[in-house]
Order: structure tokens, then C-alpha cells, then sequence
């Protein structure tokens, strides 16, 4: 490598190397890794890059990139809602579609003192921000997942949110608690037969328990989640979904069917039916 060679011209040869991406997404990825380990900002790209840089850790990480693994994974953290969050291979990577998720509940929950419900919380994202933006809420999230809730814990703890994390199956028996103003919940809603049409990246990576459901029941959670509404929201309590787009008319109809009113499917910034909100009447 040329010795006076710019951290532009080396990010510029490390994603030609990443062939699974878009230009644009693989001079992203390999910048976050130049941003993590070198502490670079973009305006430092020009600058040459001094003989004393040691590049093994940034080069093994990038070893990583190669076969696909996400970054998030690689680097152990996702951004979500202004805030850094811990993952591991045994939660979800938090999405862009999960923060509109969560911009609308605050949008449409001004009121102090709420309490709050998160069914299968993964890294604690939805309850994490919920607890920090919400004006004296009192927030509760539940997962299956024991790894996953202990990486949520973590990111409580250190994002110095008050949330009260609780193990327990969402097709399993609901405990007994006070009735809540908002549940929410992102459960896994993508069938089987569509796995196909996945990134590798999600495919190979991430947790399978969190993302798919049965082709022959895949509103199974939908439905559990509803049965969860009818006893712990309040009357007029909220509910709020991530929903697959493909399954928006059948959902609203679920729903509809459990007694929910005032069902409105919310389309994300790409123009896809990605959320719903209901009113427990």
C-alpha cells in the first residue's frame, strides 16, 4: 500500500471489495468502520493516512463485512431515535421503520404519567425511547428470549431508562398486571415462503424466532397480541403495530373482528403500509 496514500482513496478500494452492496451503501459501511476505529470524520478523508495507523482491527472487521455479517453486529451497536443501543446475534438491529414506529406514539400520546406495554422487545429500542420521551411514563416490556432481555437491560442501564423487563412467551399465559394507555409491539410478521426475498445479510444473521411466522398462521402473533390488548389496555387504551405491508387488509380485519375501532394503517417515508394504530374501545 502507498505510503501516501489518502483515507479516501483506501475507503474508495475497500468497498470495491463489498460486492453485495449498492456503491453508495458500501462507502457507508466501510466510513462507519474508519468513524469507529480511527475516530475519522468525513472531513478527514483527504488526509493522508500516517504510517503509524494501525489498520489490523479495522481489516478484520472488514473481513466480517465480506461475508455479510451486519455492521451493527460487527461493531455491537445500532443507532435508534438519536441513541446508541447495544445488539447481538440474539436481537433484531433496529430499523428505520421501527423509529417511525415510535414517532408516531409520541406524536399521538402528549399526556404525562402513561403507562406502557412492549410485546417482544429485543434490544428494548420501542420501551428504551418510549421511557426517555415520554413525559413520567411507566413502561413494561416483555420477550421470550432471555439473551435478548438481558441485552435490553443492558441498554436500559445504560441509557439510564426506567423500564421493568419481564420474560414471557406472547402465545403463552398473560400475566396479571394493571391495565395500561399504550401497547405496542414490532412481532416477527414476515412468512416463511418470503424468505427468499430477504437480504443474506438479515437471512444469515439474524435471529430467525424474531423475524418469521408459519405460512399457514401468519397473523399468529397479530392475533395473540390482540387477545393481549382485550385485557390490559385500559378503555380507549391504544394499540400500535409493525406490520408486514402484504398483510395490511387481513390485520385490520383481525382486529376489527377482536372488537378493535378506529383502525388506521400508516404508510413509512417509502410509501409502504408498515404501521397500524386501534382504539380498545
Amino acid at each position: 500500500m502507498h505510503l501516501s496514500q489518502t483515507y479516501s482513496e483506501w475507503m474508495a478500494s475497500l468497498s470495491a471489495q463489498l460486492s453485495t452492496y449498492s456503491q453508495a451503501e458500501a462507502e457507508n459501511l466501510v466510513f462507519w468502520l474508519f468513524e469507529h476505529h480511527l475516530g475519522l470524520r468525513r472531513a478527514d478523508l483527504q488526509l493522508t493516512i500516517p504510517t503509524a495507523v494501525d489498520r489490523e482491527p479495522l481489516l478484520a472487521d472488514f473481513e466480517r463485512l465480506l461475508t455479510g455479517e451486519p455492521i451493527q453486529y460487527i461493531l455491537g451497536e445500532a443507532p435508534f431515535y438519536g441513541r446508541n443501543f447495544g445488539v447481538t446475534r440474539d436481537t433484531l438491529i433496529p430499523r428505520n421503520e421501527t423509529e417511525e414506529l415510535v414517532h408516531l406514539i409520541l406524536k399521538e400520546n402528549p399526556k404525562s404519567e402513561l403507562r406502557v406495554l412492549d410485546l417482544g422487545t429485543g434490544t428494548g429500542c420501542i420501551p428504551i425511547t418510549l421511557a426517555l420521551e415520554l413525559q413520567d411514563p411507566e413502561v413494561y416490556a416483555l420477550d421470550i428470549s432471555a439473551a435478548a432481555l438481558g441485552v435490553a437491560r443492558k441498554n436500559a442501564l445504560q441509557l439510564r431508562a426506567k423500564v421493568e423487563f419481564l420474560e414471557r412467551d406472547l402465545l403463552g399465559d398473560i400475566p396479571n398486571l394493571a391495565f395500561f394507555d399504550v401497547l405496542v409491539s414490532n412481532p416477527p410478521y414476515v412468512p416463511l415462503r418470503d424468505q427468499g426475498e430477504m437480504h443474506v445479510n438479515v437471512l444469515n444473521f439474524e435471529p430467525h424466532l424474531a423475524l418469521f411466522v408459519p405460512d399457514e398462521d401468519p397473523l399468529v402473533f397479530y392475533r395473540a397480541i390482540g387477545v393481549w390488548g382485550q385485557q390490559l389496555l385500559k378503555q380507549g387504551g391504544k394499540l400500535y403495530l409493525e406490520i408486514y405491508e402484504n398483510l395490511a387488509d387481513e390485520l385490520v380485519q383481525l382486529l376489527g373482528s377482536q372488537g378493535y375501532e378506529q383502525l388506521r394503517v400508516h404508510q413509512d417515508l417509502n410509501g409502504k403500509n408498515r404501521m397500524l394504530s386501534a382504539i380498545w374501545p
